[in-house]
């Protein structure tokens, strides 16, 4: 659908006519046009990313747009499942003084991370979830985002191509019905939130209710705004 536009970034990102080659062969076989290239652009700000990387998507820019109108000056924060580190490290350069933590299984997209979150001077830990954040930030953080995996196991097959066969299945694959790190993700949340700290996850529009059901009884606040469709807010007390 974008090919001329395509075209001009692989030609701007080629060093010479054999690496244009190589990168057309590559965007024909089906690569990311981002692993292609090496970076993505988010936000205003080009992050980078590469094979085995989940690439950030358009719509998560809601949730980076809300976790900067909730943040406080000098806020802790604090993102999951981070990826390429691109949602935490937009969130932090527009938030004065805040402090960015961030946590991602694969070690591979951990080290894109690492490199990503260097201008905002985030700190990134390979593990899982909140297990690898230091135990002196329980009750610290102002602000937990995650982008989670949220798609459901039996619709693993229906993802694009790009997605399907170029992106770590870890990072899509949500559970029987998409929300199984998500919730996670929320039970675990009041232990390491400041009392009034928020919660700002991604998940698809038919999955928010059941997530604010679950929350609503580990202490959590959900709000469910209208225009938000990919987002659910919680906030602590």
């Amino acid at each position: 659908m974008f090919a001329e536009d395509e075209a001009e970034l692989l030609i701007a990102a080629a060093t010479d006519v054999a690496q244009l080659g190589q990168f057309v062969d590559a965007r024909c076989g089906g690569l990311p046009l981002e692993h292609v290239v090496g970076w993505v652009d988010f936000s205003g700000a080009r992050y980078r990313v590469g094979p085995g990387v989940f690439v950030p998507r358009p719509r998560t820019k809601s949730l980076v747009a809300a976790a900067i109108e909730a943040a406080v000056q000098d806020a802790v924060i604090v993102d999951l499942c981070c990826g390429c580190g691109a949602v935490g490290a937009a969130i932090a350069a527009a938030v004065p003084g805040a402090t960015l933590f961030a946590t991602e299984i694969d070690p591979v997209a951990a080290q894109y991370a690492g490199l990503n979150l260097q201008a905002v001077g985030g700190t990134v830990f390979v593990g899982d979830l909140f297990d690898p954040l230091p135990p002196h930030l329980r009750g610290l953080i102002d602000l937990v985002v995650s982008v989670p995996p949220y798609v459901p196991t039996d619709a693993l097959d229906l993802l694009p191509r790009e997605a399907r066969d170029f992106e770590p299945i870890r990072a899509l694959d949500g559970g029987y019905d998409g929300l199984a790190v998500a919730r996670d993700i929320v039970a675990k949340a009041p232990t390491w939130l400041v009392p009034g700290g928020t919660l700002l996850i991604e998940v698809a529009d038919h999955q928010r209710k059941a997530l604010a059901a679950h929350a609503r009884g580990l202490g959590l606040t959900p709000t469910l705004a209208d225009g938000e469709s990919s987002l659910l807010r919680m906030r602590l007390g």
